[in-house]
């Protein structure tokens, strides 16, 4: 299923872009093509980030070290 959507895209991106779709499809109009394969060329072989984010993540510390760790962590964001 494809969505449409709105890329704001810098000049020099763009021309990229319609010749790399001139190269491949010998048209300019297939840039949506080109960008979906560019993006899951990239995404190959990679970890998904949504399963990264809300994967379960095991950590083993005391209270104490908890209680110091939010101090070291409070004080950073106060500088």
């Amino acid at each position: 299923m494809s969505k449409r959507t709105t890329l704001v895209l810098k000049d020099e991106v763009y021309v990229k872009l319609v010749s790399e779709s001139m190269k491949r499809y010998g048209s300019g109009r297939n840039i949506s093509k080109v960008v979906n394969e560019l993006v899951e060329e990239e995404a190959k072989g990679k970890p998904d980030i949504m399963e990264l984010i809300y994967s379960e993540k095991l950590a083993i510390m005391s209270e104490r070290e908890f209680e110091q760790h939010r101090r070291e962590l409070s004080a950073r964001f106060e500088h």
